[in-house]
């Protein structure tokens, strides 16, 4: 028999990746990570009112809604199979003071969601977000006094609004604000209430990001906000940091943790999943979003391509889901596979 020994062989020493890729079954079989239905949370932002679907104009294909309309997107969701929602307020303008104080009123506008929400649709999940940004009037995360954000009232202004949203309903506390000391708080005061099985999602590395601007937009703070966030949101470039504030939410009883923005935090979701093996989540963030619906609005890229294939890559850098706005039209497309 003629020996057909080529060259390649001998380099490779008979090793040659491509037969697990020579064809579409064998591709599938040996495939490593799935996106699926199941790893996707859709943030939607609520507005006062009814009947009132608004489009952000730097979020194409995103709206703010009314609780009316909150709850239909809600059947919808959970229709397609998308396990949860994250709700985030955006209040009128004279509710907003100095200390967030709406943030404390039972039947605000983010716990009236809630409890409609769990009301028409009680097998979808609800993640609430205790941060001031939504009710302040200077656009931070916390309590502003002579200049600075206060991390102690702030914290025991957030555990006390965090019992509300769960006495509402919410299913899981997801505080973004930053302030040291804020899961332990929270989950004490949780427990206290008898909220036992609530969860807390830690925004545990939130960083000091430039990808949040359409955000700000939605919830009408980017106007707003008085200087920045670096005093309490962690620096891009500190990894190490991060990991270390992620140490101390896990100590302090988070049941899952966050990367806050996603992309370009691929590094961090992975080194926090193989740090402390909790359920781990990215947050892809709205300058993320707007990017690719961008660029594939003037023809530059695939936008259904790039959107799926940034979701599969927050699943291999280790996350057990991920907070997209693409989440709804990512389950129509996985729902005709």
């Amino acid at each position: 028999m003629q020996d057909r020994t080529h060259l390649v062989d001998d380099i490779t020493g008979h090793r040659r990746m491509r037969r697990n890729r020579k064809a579409d079954w064998t591709r599938r079989l040996v495939q490593e990570n799935r996106l699926t239905v199941d790893d996707l949370i859709w943030p939607i932002f609520i507005v006062p009112g009814s009947g009132i679907i608004d489009p952000i104009p730097a979020m194409p294909g995103v709206n703010r809604m009314s609780i009316d309309k909150a709850v239909e997107a809600a059947r919808e969701a959970a229709g397609l199979g998308i396990p949860a929602l994250a709700t985030f307020p955006n209040i009128e303008m004279e509710l907003r003071d100095e200390t967030g104080s709406n943030s404390l009123e039972a039947n605000n506008l983010i716990n009236l969601a809630t409890a409609a929400i769990k009301k028409a649709v009680p097998n979808i999940g609800v993640i609430t977000d205790v941060a001031l940004d939504p009710f302040t009037s200077h656009g931070h995360d916390g309590i502003l006094r002579g200049g600075e954000i206060v991390n102690d009232e702030t914290v025991d202004q957030v555990a006390r609004a965090a019992v509300m949203q769960a006495d509402a309903g919410a299913d899981i506390i997801a505080p973004s604000e930053m302030m040291d000391g804020r899961i332990g708080a929270i989950r004490m005061a949780l427990d206290a209430a008898g909220h036992q099985s609530v969860g807390i999602m830690s925004y545990a590395t939130k960083f000091a990001s430039a990808f949040y601007g359409p955000y700000r937009e939605a919830i009408s703070t980017g106007g707003l906000l008085k200087g920045d966030k670096k005093t309490y949101y962690i620096d891009p470039a500190n990894g190490t940091e991060a990991i270390r504030d992620a140490a101390l939410d896990v100590e302090e009883g988070a049941d899952m943790l966050m990367v806050k923005p996603g992309l370009p935090y691929l590094d961090i979701c992975w080194r926090m999943k193989e740090a402390f093996g909790l359920p781990t989540f990215a947050y892809q963030v709205s300058g993320e979003y707007t990017q690719i619906k961008a660029a594939a609005m003037n023809g530059w890229i695939d936008g259904e391509r790039a959107m799926l294939e940034t979701l599969l890559s927050f699943k291999r850098a280790g996350c057990d889901g991920v907070l997209t706005y693409f989440a709804v039209e990512v389950a129509k497309i996985l729902a005709k596979r």
